[in-house]
């Protein structure tokens, strides 16, 4: 009744119980109950895909760079292949160094660091207590200055034991840290020492080849093969440390080449040094002789004296020099140690090792000769050699007549042991010099004729009889044919030549009738004894120390020993002497 009196209007403003109260979706007063819910779950099912994507992302580029980006520059047998000469990039350690035949002689292991940021160690006090009862080697001062420093990264210590580091991780000390490092490992301890070299702390070349080769080493991880053996090195180390011992020396060198490639087998410098040890050893363990001992060798420079000699033509085997008395040269007497005191061939100056001959053979030749054959075959110049530590030769300023005489027989003039033997090899191996080399497959410019190859033949008959005949005697090893020559320099001290301090020298090839290698030996001031009978000169003490060298290291070399040589010279001898 009341609803036909109020107007219309008004009429919309009242319902009846239990009315649908319906809700003006374009009024202000507008909550969305549905609309709500609908858009949560869309945002939520958007969210969820958004991850997955992302790991599915994530995972793929993982992939790839485990599985493609390492093989992408290797073959289909798993080798790395070097592109124009360029070594792989980013390696992942420093490259191994193995000898000739894969034996590996200098390694990286993977190891761990300790740091500290001082700015969060709560209890330097305590902390630095804690840790010293681990790391033993440190006392609680060192360790709480450390601790101290006003610095945000300080290193405790470097390369951690496994041990060390779950010790230290279990001490749950803030602001100690760990981070990955590597350690340079050398498993033969001193016995390439010289050779190596070693590495600081940081993994960065101090001597050796790692000093010499360190960018090869540090920008591939392609192992660097060297021509070391390193059995025949170990068996030459051990019969050079006999030697030294036997004789009393001072030091020794010994170096084996491979005659027509110059490729050095083996190189010993004793004293030497333990390259895995944390501190520097003394200057004379690390003193290289064999690439850094500049001296002058004596009576081995006839050997090249002779080649002169004979490759120029101006001098024959059949010529003959006077040396029955002393010669004098301005001021300088030139005279023979036991000499001959008579006229003597030219293989006599080399068998009895003349040194009236041999200036005799350089003054007819003349300076200008002399000093351009010398240059020739490489003893005036530095060596290029995969070492950092390498002297260059000591060269007279003035080359008077009586430095033509003096350095015809190794005086006067100061070389390397390796100068010595890289010449010699070219003297006996055809006449054809090859500059030394360390690294296997390294191509070295400068192999050139030096002689020819008669004289080269000539040469090597005529050191087989200073063996056989003269004072290398105790080298003639049975079945093995050395040839080779000796020689002993007086040490020159405070400007004096002293006579009982020597550097005794022989070098030597194998076999001479069809050389393969040369052996170079120096002992360092040997003294006498009554073995000896008190001398002190080469024939005494590097000749045999070279035989026992030879006789261990021929078979190791496969180098096959011809006995029926010896027993066809001996047949001969007997004939003679009917």
């Amino acid at each position: 009744m009341f609803g036909n009196i109020l107007p219309r209007k008004k009429r919309r403003s009242f319902y009846s119980l239990g009315q649908e109260i319906k809700v003006n979706k374009n009024s202000s007063f507008n909550y969305g109950f549905e609309k709500d819910h609908v858009y949560m779950c869309k945002n939520r099912i958007f969210f969820a895909m958004s991850l997955f994507i992302l790991a599915f992302f994530v995972i793929t580029i993982r992939l790839f760079d485990i599985c493609v980006v390492p093989n992408i520059n290797k073959n289909a047998s798993g080798e790395i292949i070097e592109k124009n000469g360029f070594f792989a990039h980013r390696p992942i350690k420093r490259a191994d160094i193995v000898d000739r035949n894969g034996a590996i002689i200098a390694t990286s292991l993977p190891t761990v660091n300790l740091f500290v940021n001082p700015k969060k160690v709560i209890s330097p006090e305590e902390s630095a207590y804690r840790l010293s009862e681990v790391l033993t080697e440190f006392n609680e001062k060192e360790l709480l200055e450390k601790l101290r420093r006003k610095a945000t990264f300080v290193y405790i210590k470097r390369n951690l034991t496994p041990s060390q580091q779950k010790q230290i991780n279990d001490l749950g000390i803030p602001g100690l840290d760990f981070e990955n490092g590597e350690k340079r490992v050398y498993p033969h301890e001193s016995l390439f020492s010289h050779i190596i070299g070693k590495t600081n702390i940081d993994n960065i070349g101090l001597s050796g080849v790692e000093r010499e080769l360190d960018d090869r080493l540090t920008q591939s991880d392609i192992p660097l093969h060297l021509t070391i053996d390193a059995a025949v090195q170990y068996t030459i180390r051990e019969e050079l440390m006999a030697g030294i011992k036997k004789y009393d020396a001072e030091g020794g060198v010994a170096v084996l080449m491979d005659v027509n490639t110059s490729e050095i087998v083996a190189m010993v410098s004793l004293p030497d040094f333990d390259p895995n040890a944390g501190t520097l050893p003394n200057d004379k363990a690390m003193f290289n002789f064999a690439t850094q001992g500049v001296y002058e060798p004596g009576s081995v420079f006839k050997v090249f004296n002779t080649s002169l000699g004979l490759d120029s033509g101006k001098i024959k085997v059949t010529d003959k020099f006077d040396a029955t008395k002393p010669l004098k040269i301005s001021y300088n007497t030139i005279s023979d140690y036991r000499g001959e005191n008579r006229w003597l061939s030219v293989p006599e100056i080399l068998i009895y090792s003349s040194n009236i001959g041999s200036a005799q053979i350089a003054l007819k030749l003349g300076k200008d000769e002399q000093r351009k054959f010398l240059d020739k075959v490489g003893l005036l110049s530095p060596l290029n050699i995969e070492i950092a530590e390498k002297a260059n030769p000591i060269v007279p300023k003035v080359w008077r007549e009586s430095t033509i005489a003096t350095v015809s027989y190794g005086y006067g003039i100061s070389v390397t042991p390796l100068h010595v033997i890289t010449s010699f090899s070219a003297m006996v191996n055809g006449g054809i010099y090859n500059p030394p080399k360390l690294v296997k497959g390294a191509e070295k410019s400068g192999s050139k004729r030096v002689v020819s190859e008669k004289t080269s033949k000539t040469m090597r008959k005529l050191l087989r009889e200073v063996v056989v005949e003269g004072s290398g005697k105790r080298a003639n090893v049975l079945g093995y044919e050395v040839a080779g020559k000796t020689g002993t320099a007086n040490k020159l001290v405070n400007g004096k030549y002293i006579n009982k301090k020597v550097m005794t020298t022989f070098v030597a090839t194998f076999p001479a009738s069809n050389p393969k290698y040369a052996l170079y030996v120096m002992l360092d001031e040997p003294k006498g004894s009554k073995e000896t009978w008190d001398f002190v000169t080469s024939g005494w003490n590097t000749v045999p120390t070279a035989s026992n060298i030879i006789s261990a290291i021929a078979p190791q070399l496969n180098v096959k020993a011809n006995y029926d040589i010896d027993e066809l010279r001996k047949s001969r001898i007997i004939e003679a002497s009917y």
